[in-house]
């Protein structure tokens, strides 16, 4: 059977070159499926990325943006989804006080909103994969539309906190298919942009429900409008349905898709999920709980220690607009390495100083955190291969869910059996942490994969692979960290 699969590849590599030497991606694609209908275990190890990562690696791929009407709307989904994330915050009392609930009954919402979400983030890989990315989209903009109808139309308690799971189960899977489209067919710059874009619809919709409630009209009149954008979106999705598609372009080659169980046999999708569930700890426990520690332990009045909060969310929206524009240039690994680097020192000085300097390492930890998201999601195919894209980015956003959930909660005990003091410490560690897993992760993508075939001696000059080939495998086993 190997022996046919040299024959065919030697085959390909021979005839179908084009002037560069690379080899023509659509016959590599068929190549595949043909082995794949054969139910023959073939791997693409190696994919277009970066050859510094991957020895043997197709020369690096740089992405194009797309069309600027599906690019528009890209833009236009992050906003959308960032614009339900938020209000619930603003509406609450005014909720509260229609169903007679006690301050507790938030808890109860958002946490039915992060199950659905991280739920149905990681089975987003293997929706994708079989429906494709336009239809889950238009799903699940609808999803969120009718559970954020449900929330103006719920009449009693036992109506509204169901409403919840259905905004998180398309809210999740949002985020899981619009972040793995963008990594694999958009510029990391843009990735950046998108992000910042999601900023702006989190902070347009409680402007949207402060400036209704302040007309005198209801929390069910600012959800109706969220409604009808966010339906709005789900008619655009299905319009452009099959402009969302991959066409074997994206990243320079054609894969078959693996299957989550392999993708969670895989040391560096493990190292990813890692990263994000600890990135997004940090930067949501830091936001969560430095207005508390700047008022209470380090004695601000409540505009001081406020206008700090909000510079500290402002510099990660500032920090993905101005980082999209030097992401290219500096490169994303280099970038990624300095912002671990300087979020740490940030992460210090907020721990270590009660005064002026201690507030502004709080402001250079936020602008540190901007590129982070963004920028490792873009780098996933990259790092785990095409093949398993689409479920490690399903898997990274629910881990950064759960992350985001998690950590704040830990800094809360924390402070219950220490003292509200000890969460700058916290928060210096856990940046810590995630440095030393970024590095990890670049150590790790940095190694041979050891379960290659490589090519017989013979089509190469050289006696050694051509790195201008993919590597075939006929394991079943995980590729090697």
């Amino acid at each position: 059977m190997l022996g046919s699969q040299y024959a065919e590849m030697n085959r390909i590599e021979k005839n179908d070159r084009d002037p560069a030497g690379q080899l023509v991606c659509a016959d590599l694609s068929a190549l595949c499926t043909r082995h794949a209908r054969q139910n023959r275990s073939v791997k693409i190890l190696a994919t277009a990325g970066d050859s510094t990562l991957y020895p043997g690696a197709l020369p690096r791929t740089h992405l194009k943006a797309p069309a600027l009407p599906l690019l528009a709307l890209s833009y236009l989904a992050f906003i959308s989804l960032g614009l339900p994330d938020t209000v619930i915050g603003v509406a609450w009392p005014s909720i509260r006080d229609r169903f007679g609930l006690s301050q507790a009954g938030l808890g109860a919402v958002l946490t039915v909103g992060v199950v659905g979400y991280a739920v149905s983030s990681i089975l987003a890989g293997r929706i994708v994969v079989r429906f494709g990315v336009g239809r889950l989209l238009a799903a699940s903009s609808a999803f969120v539309a009718v559970g954020l109808f449900g929330y103006a139309s719920a009449s009693r308690w036992a109506q509204f906190v169901p409403m919840a799971a259905v905004i998180g189960l398309g809210s999740g899977a949002i985020d899981a298919s619009l972040n793995g489209w963008a990594a694999r067919h958009i510029p990391v710059r843009h990735v950046n942009w998108l992000h910042a874009c999601w900023s702006v619809g989190a902070t347009a919709g409680p402007a949207m429900m402060t400036a209704v409630l302040a007309h005198g009209a209801s929390y069910q009149v600012g959800y109706v409008l969220l409604a009808c954008a966010l339906g709005a979106m789900a008619l655009a999705f299905a319009a452009t349905r099959r402009a969302w598609e991959d066409d074997g372009a994206a990243g320079g080659t054609g894969v078959l898709h693996a299957g989550a169980a392999e993708a969670l046999r895989t040391g560096r999708v493990w190292l990813q999920i890692i990263l994000f569930f600890i990135y997004t700890g940090l930067e949501a426990g830091t936001g969560q709980w430095c207005f508390t520690v700047l008022r209470e332990a380090r004695g601000l009045d409540i505009e001081a220690a406020g206008a700090w909060t909000a510079g500290y969310w402002g510099s990660i929206l500032a920090g993905r607009v101005v980082l999209g524009f030097v992401v290219d240039r500096a490169g994303p690994d280099r970038l990624l390495r300095g912002a671990t680097v300087t979020a740490l020192a940030g992460a210090v000085l907020f721990a270590s100083s009660g005064g002026p300097l201690g507030r502004l390492g709080l402001v250079l930890l936020g602008a540190s955190l901007a590129p982070m998201f963004p920028t490792l999601m873009s780098r996933t195919p990259a790092r785990v291969g095409h093949h398993l894209a689409p479920h490690s980015v399903g898997f990274q956003v629910g881990a950064a869910t759960l992350g985001s959930a998690a950590v704040p909660a830990l800094f809360g005990l924390l402070a219950a059996a220490a003292g509200i003091r000890t969460i700058g410490a916290a928060v210096a560690v856990v940046a810590l942490i995630l440095l030393a897993l970024h590095e990890g992760l670049l150590a790790a993508t940095r190694r041979t994969p050891t379960s290659r075939v490589p090519r017989p001696a013979s089509s190469s000059p050289t006696g050694r692979p051509d790195r201008a080939a993919p590597f075939v495998s006929n394991s079943s086993r995980p590729t090697p960290l």
